[in-house]
């Protein structure tokens, strides 16, 4: 059901065509005059783009010795996700499973299997959670349910509050310590009622699932005012915490300002960088402040599209 709904609105937004090359370019369609932003680069290698032929299953890239991050490729499942594994003196945390097609969790075993070498140990317990429940993320669940030392957190804003010990929910601010890392979680339900984002103090990254990315991000009408919410309190967060850059769970634009891929496109050429630099929180916060009410009117910004999508229930 999650899968189809995700359909249904990147069908809408393809028949937009090519017209939505640039900011502007559209008559009706609201945008907001946006300066393309100094990314910073935090990766040595292309990402997989579908561009070169037969590719692998999966592409891994390591921030630091214990971070590493995960793309699905485009030729496994249209929606080529990102995810993340960070590890900590105690457990090591995985944030989503990817999209159907993927093969994630040989992936994953090995990433761990080479980290428990280097460091002389036999086991770590792994943490499997999701910066939302939509099925392009939680897709690979099952392969973990019955992996040994393994938890898999629920999919609902109350499982997600209780295992990072949120009181309140989304107004308080969670924190997940792997051991010598800890992590803060931020509810921002919007995109999807159980979202979330993680920030890492040690590398200043915050993890930003499909709330913050280069890309369409969809925002059904009837959950306008809890995303507006959330991203206001993630600028508040923004302003206390330094961020290097934001790493979302897609790319869905090119390197032209405003210009996204059609719909289930099989290649990404000339692909827009996974980062976005904290300015880009701004950026959101204030093209949120525009009429959205209106479905499949987007408001198209130089790295990323806000899509108001139909109400849904949630």
């Amino acid at each position: 059901m999650i899968v189809a709904a995700r359909k249904e609105w990147t069908t809408r937004v393809a028949r937009l065509g090519a017209a939505l090359v640039l900011a502007g370019c559209v008559a009706g369609i609201p945008t907001v005059s946006a300066k393309s932003f100094d990314m910073p680069k935090l990766f040595a290698e292309r990402w997989i783009d579908g561009t070169n032929g037969a590719e692998p299953a999966a592409q891994v890239q390591a921030l630091d010795a214990d971070t590493f991050v995960i793309r699905q490729s485009v030729q496994t499942n249209f929606e080529a996700p990102f995810l993340y594994l960070l590890f900590g003196r105690d457990k090591v945390l995985l944030i989503d499973t990817g999209a159907e097609g993927g093969r994630i969790r040989p992936v994953v075993d090995k990433l761990i299997s080479d980290w428990l070498v280097v460091h002389k140990r036999s086991d770590i317990p792994l943490v499997v959670a999701h910066s939302h429940s939509h099925g392009d993320h939680i897709a690979g669940d099952a392969m973990f349910r019955d992996r040994p030392g393994t938890t898999v957190v629920g999919l609902k804003p109350a499982d997600v509050a209780s295992f990072f010990g949120i009181g309140k929910w989304p107004t308080e601010i969670g924190r997940f310590d792997l051991g010598g890392r800890a992590l803060t979680i931020l509810p921002t339900p919007g995109h999807q009622a159980a979202a979330i984002m993680v920030y890492d103090p040690r590398l200043k990254i915050l993890l930003s699932g499909d709330t913050l990315y280069p890309g369409r991000l969809y925002v059904p009408v009837n959950f306008l005012g809890d995303n507006r919410a959330s991203v206001d309190r993630l600028a508040a967060f923004a302003a206390r915490h330094p961020i290097r850059a934001a790493l979302g769970a897609h790319i869905e634009m090119s390197r032209v300002p405003g210009h996204d891929y059609p719909h289930e496109a099989a290649t990404h050429p000339g692909e827009h960088v996974l980062e976005l630099p904290a300015r880009s929180i701004a950026e959101l916060r204030k093209g949120l402040e525009a009429d959205l009410s209106v479905p499949d009117k987007p408001m198209v910004l130089v790295d990323f599209i806000i899509y108001p999508v139909p109400a849904r229930p949630e």
